[in-house]
């Protein structure tokens, strides 16, 4: 977790417990307190060991299980090799002979620290019952054992008050992005509906205001011209991108002659670029100029494929009125031929092109 210190400090810091501890041990076998120096210097490698593993750059934050097990057992070990060689009830103290039950506290703050809690307290608590039956239960106090008890304690509120701040600062800054994806999403929303009503204002502020003017008397010209702009304000609502200014005018084209046109976008085309888009949507405009037939239907195709747009061109050859594509069919579909099929390629490319066919 980073809490704003560097690593490096606080591994020097724990480096140099450790070390001070090794510093006691060492001074008190040159003062002969313990029986043997064998045992002890023995626990003392170990707990070098434990340390090193302890502060080295092993993997994520949280201990590798294997070293906290590692620590577990130096925790047992050593205060059983230091106190073998030691009286419990001596003529004025064992003095700094006692330096494991500070190292074993250091090592179980390291271990805490790394996030095994419950590894350390198996430890702290070995250490209190075996100080206590090798010397009494006054020599947890004499001895040190409560401060090995208060460090670990401090290490596991202290990583506990972090974690929880971690937890909380990930959920606030994952609320911080839904309520800006949230505004986002609002102001397209607003901008979508402002666009749209005066792309609809344009296009119908003129037929309105003749409606106005006439008190609703329009003749059958001017209600064919309402119907071919409610057309239009549908393709806005429905064709999205797939319209510019030479689409619009040849949809309207299209209409006037009798034509029925659908244009669907479903978000097919969002991703191309505004060279590449005003490319297809002016074939797509020559594509509906190019063709007498009845009824076109232009579709954008998902992504993920070459082809952009699809446009099919159907002309009636008799008198049924039977669709194709999804629309409503009747017996006589087959009275309807494919007078145009076009695909429009998303990229423009010698190696890519226009697929199309119309029949003859």
């Amino acid at each position: 977790m980073n809490i704003g210190v560097p690593r490096a400090l606080i591994v020097g810091m724990g480096a140099l417990f450790s070390a001070y501890h090794i510093v006691l041990g060492l001074y008190s076998i040159a003062q002969g307190t313990p029986r043997s120096p064998w045992p002890i210097l023995a626990a003392m490698l170990l707990y070098i060991i434990a340390t090193t593993l302890s502060l080295s750059n092993w993997g994520p934050l949280r201990m590798p299980i294997w070293v906290a097990a590692f620590n577990l057992a130096v925790v047992v070990i050593l205060p059983l090799l230091v106190t073998h060689e030691l009286d419990p009830h001596p003529e004025g103290g064992n003095g700094y002979a006692t330096w494991y039950v500070a190292a074993v506290g250091t090592l179980m703050t390291i271990t805490s620290t790394r996030r095994r809690h419950s590894v350390a307290w198996i430890g702290i608590v070995f250490l209190v019952m075996q100080t206590a039956l090798w010397a009494g239960p006054t020599a947890i106090v004499d001895l040190g054992v409560v401060g090995s008890v208060v460090w670990v304690t401090l290490s596991h509120t202290l990583g506990a008050a972090l974690a929880k701040a971690s937890r909380d600062s990930k959920r606030f800054a994952l609320a911080e992005r839904e309520a800006t994806d949230w505004q986002a999403a609002q102001e397209a929303h607003v901008f979508e509906r402002q666009f749209r009503l005066d792309q609809t204002s344009a296009m119908a502020l003129a037929m309105l205001r003749r409606i106005q003017q006439s008190g609703g008397r329009l003749s059958d010209e001017e209600r064919q011209e309402c119907l071919h702009l409610e057309g239009a304000i549908r393709d806005e609502i429905r064709g999205r991108k797939l319209l510019n200014d030479a689409v619009r005018v040849e949809v309207m084209a299209a209409r006037r002659r009798g034509a029925t046109v659908n244009l669907l976008d479903e978000g097919g085309i969002d991703d191309l670029s505004e060279a590449d888009l005003d490319r297809v949507l002016n074939m797509l405009a020559e594509a509906l100029a190019s063709s007498n037939a009845d009824r076109f239907i232009a579709r954008t195709v998902p992504e993920g494929s070459d082809t952009a747009i699809t446009v099919v061109g159907l002309r009636t050859v008799g008198d049924g009125d039977g669709s194709a594509l999804g629309l409503d069919s009747q017996d006589d579909e087959d009275e309807d031929e494919v007078d145009l099929w076009l695909e429009i390629k998303r990229c423009a490319s010698p190696d890519a092109p226009v697929e199309t066919s119309r029949s003859d």
